[in-house]
């Protein structure tokens, strides 16, 4: 099966998060880049990838995204910087 993607997005000052869903990150990453990925993500200029877990089945992903979406920030920030601890941007 094809890999899906969540992640979550932030801006220069990591005020705001966006939490998605993808089937290929390096291309949806590039678009909210280029400003066409999302009127949110436009808005409030979130660009930098600052975290994401991969899955086989896009079901699953979906899942997961819905079960974040639904976090506090706080409980959001927490699990990025189990993997990232300086909210640092990732190249992908």
């Amino acid at each position: 099966m094809k890999k899906s993607y969540i992640y979550i997005i932030t801006n220069k000052y990591r005020t705001t998060l966006y939490v998605g869903v993808t089937s290929d990150l390096n291309k949806r990453i590039a678009e909210h880049q280029s400003e066409t990925g999302s009127e949110f993500t436009k808005k409030y200029n979130l660009k930098y990838l600052i975290y994401y877990e991969e899955f086989s089945n896009i079901n699953q992903a979906i899942v997961r995204e819905k079960q974040i979406k639904n976090w506090k920030k706080d409980w959001k920030i927490n699990l990025i910087k189990e993997m990232n601890p300086n909210l640092e941007s990732l190249v992908f």
